[in-house]
């Protein structure tokens, strides 16, 4: 089996609810986008790395790091339909979807949800996940868990606490770790990057969203929904998106002591 053609891809768009335009603010001396960028090309199984943008800002910016960029529609209601378009003009066999706004992405993580298409010519999609580790991160509905079989194959995902850890007489909560004590077993948190062969990306696009889509919010759903499969890679990484300020404080301070590490 030839290697696979490999396009990281990083949808950005300026419009944000809790931190407007947060895609080009300032993190350690350079854009947000930026970081992201320079995080993803590092990834060893990337051929090439692209910015996909509705708003010229963006592109001027990526553009004047010497990243590339391709405009889209303003339309998309999503991401990862923002990819599709993008993906719908480019000669490519792999598409990696990067969130914009994970500035600290792991480049290795990367490199983990893209092996398996390496090896396997069937595989439509995959996507990361890493353990969770406290019951206060199992109760909440902004981690987003999945469950998969043994093989590592995506059997839900859900905002709600699964697997639900059911206690014999005796039995106590666990806390941290969050292992089940009868079967060892530690809940996953899904991480929002995925991996898809170019077609398998473009059928998705073209599908309406899905019941258990609309109600969890949650648009892998339609995936698993339609009776298709999304290979679930575990990691030890475990993100830090900024959606807040107080996010925007905290990764601005781990840059500024990473640097001055190297320095």
């Amino acid at each position: 089996m030839s290697r696979p053609s490999i396009v990281g891809m990083i949808p950005a768009r300026y419009a944000a609810t809790r931190l407007p335009g947060k895609v080009l603010l300032d993190l350690a001396g350079k854009p947000m986008i930026q970081r992201v960028y320079e995080r993803c090309a590092r990834a060893e199984l990337v051929d090439e790395v692209l910015v996909a943008t509705d708003d010229e800002r963006v592109r001027d910016c990526v553009l004047g790091f010497g990243g590339r960029v391709e405009m889209t529609s303003p339309d998309h209601s999503s991401g990862t339909d923002r990819l599709a378009e993008v993906a719908g003009r480019r000669d490519c066999d792999v598409i990696v979807n990067v969130q914009g706004d994970e500035p600290m992405i792991d480049p290795a993580a990367i490199d983990a949800a893209v092996t398996p298409f390496l090896h396997d010519a069937q595989l439509q999609m995959g996507t990361i996940a890493t353990p969770i580790e406290s019951l206060e991160e199992h109760l909440d509905p902004a981690a987003v868990k999945v469950v998969v079989d043994a093989d590592g194959w995506a059997l839900c995902f859900s905002r709600a606490p699964i697997p639900y850890f059911r206690l014999e007489p005796g039995e106590e909560q666990p806390d941290r770790p969050r292992r089940h004590p009868a079967s060892g077993l530690m809940p996953l948190k899904h991480i929002g990057m995925y991996v898809y062969r170019r077609d398998m990306l473009l059928w998705y696009a073209s599908q309406s969203p899905s019941r258990l889509e609309r109600t969890e919010g949650l648009e892998q759903l339609r995936v698993l929904e339609a009776g298709r499969g999304i290979r679930v890679v575990e990691v030890e990484y475990s993100p830090i998106s900024v959606d807040t300020p107080a996010d925007l404080e905290r990764v601005r301070a781990l840059l500024a002591s990473e640097e001055a590490d190297r320095g």
